[in-house]
């Protein structure tokens, strides 16, 4: 039997490599490695409200707890953004309460003690207190949750409990624009830990113009443990940038392991005061070097040499437009939604594609549209279909406009006399 040759193994050999490498890629992609990330849809939020309720059963307690942190949750919110305590009947208020969060609770047979957080709709609330309910938005910003734990680098390779973290952070009331990868897809390749050491502005603008965002956050954690079992620390470091420049650091501390969700949580509130308040004194601004300056239509070249005009009118078709790439923040509370908000924007007159690259059903989605024009001839080309439009350079934030008030149904006419009757009067 006649063996095979070396070069023939070789071969063989590359392409079994080959194959369990296209695999391994696969695998990789494939399968999500997150958690991901809840509504922020913006509701008004009052938490830590502490409530203690003796019923005569177990259901009762912990329904009559639930009602009194509603009133609780509405004076606070009411002294936050008026000055002054108010109260409403617990009718009113079910029918503002989007949402009551659990954070700690024990129920016994007759008694209820529990801290609960109150989700409020804020547009009907902003209404009854008298108070604007717009919130001024940054530029959309990625987030790379950074977990460094034994040594080892973690953002989307695997599941982490600071990325969980920052999955459960309600970003509606937070004026930084958070754009939270699910840690699905191609996120375990893009956006691993490494790369907030690699500054090239070229692959930056790649991968944000990917999940339409304008800069990175690198919020970062390591955790030590003291022993098995014992405390863990959290020292924490707060970067931005493709430079990884710090904002601030803190250190936290809990006592054992099954402390460690309530550390990261209240590691990440720090984090986005720290952002938030980085925003207001302008230290949190998108890297100029990440904006692509489009061509000036104006500029003048000068001829290297003079070439004798000639009459070419007729022969050549006159160029269009190059389109420009816009990004479009629209809420997704369903599917239908995704598919009715892109067929309305493939309606307008100059959008040559629009496609949504980030998906976030329940919350706030991206959507990609090339468009042969301006930005704002786009956010009045919106504006005309009815819907709200905020503008930030190349990124639009649209909200369908609250439907008006039907019109009062006309008096009914007096009907005409017939010309008989009237030759008979």
């Amino acid at each position: 039997m006649r063996k095979p040759s070396i070069s023939l193994a070789l071969r063989l050999g590359a392409g079994l490599a080959l194959m369990g490498a296209g695999g391994f890629a696969l695998a990789q992609i494939e399968g999500s490695r997150g958690a991901a990330p809840i509504d922020s849809s913006g509701s008004f939020e009052v938490s830590g409200v502490p409530v203690d309720v003796v019923a005569g059963n177990a259901e009762a307690a912990r329904l009559g707890g639930w009602r009194l942190a509603q009133r609780k949750g509405w004076a606070q919110l009411s002294q936050r953004l008026t000055g002054r305590n108010g109260s409403l009947s617990d009718s009113a208020l079910d029918s503002l309460v989007t949402g009551i969060i659990v954070e700690s609770e024990q129920i016994g047979p007759k008694r209820y003690i529990a801290k609960l957080g109150i989700l409020f709709n804020r547009a009907r609330a902003a209404q009854i207190l008298g108070v604007s309910n717009s919130l001024v938005r940054s530029p959309p910003m990625l987030v790379m949750p950074i977990q460094w734990s034994g040594g080892v680098g973690t953002t989307f390779e695997a599941a982490t409990p600071w990325q969980a973290a920052w999955a459960r952070f309600r970003t509606g009331n937070s004026s930084v624009d958070y754009i939270r990868p699910a840690g699905s897809g191609p996120d375990s390749l893009l956006l691993n830990a490494g790369q907030q050491e690699r500054p090239g502005r070229g692959w930056w603008r790649t991968i944000l113009d990917q999940y339409g965002a304008d800069d990175v956050l690198f919020p970062e954690v390591r955790l030590y443990r003291q022993w098995p079992g014992g405390p863990v620390i959290g020292a924490f470091r707060a970067g931005y940038g493709p430079d990884n420049r710090e904002l601030t650091r803190f250190t936290l501390r809990v006592e054992n392991g099954d402390g460690l969700p309530a550390l990261l949580d209240a590691g990440v509130k720090r984090m986005d005061e720290a952002y938030q308040a980085g925003l207001r004194s302008g230290m949190l601004q998108p890297d100029a070097l990440l904006r692509i300056s489009p061509p000036d239509p104006n500029a003048v070249v000068a001829p290297t040499e003079t070439i004798a005009p000639v009459d070419l009118e007729g022969l050549f078709e006159t160029p269009t437009a190059t389109a420009t790439t816009f990004s479009i923040q629209f809420d997704t509370p369903s599917a239908a939604a995704v598919a009715s908000s892109e067929a309305a924007l493939r309606g307008i007159p100059g959008v040559q594609s629009a496609i949504t690259g980030s998906l976030a059903l329940g919350g706030v989605s991206v959507m990609r549209v090339n468009y042969d024009g301006s930005a704002e001839g786009l956010a009045a080309a919106l504006a005309a279909r009815g819907w709200e439009v905020d503008q930030s350079g190349t990124t639009l934030r649209i909200r369908r406009a609250p439907a008006a008030a039907p019109a009062p149904a006309p008096a009914p006419a007096t009907p005409p006399v017939p010309a008989e009757a009237a030759e008979d009067e």
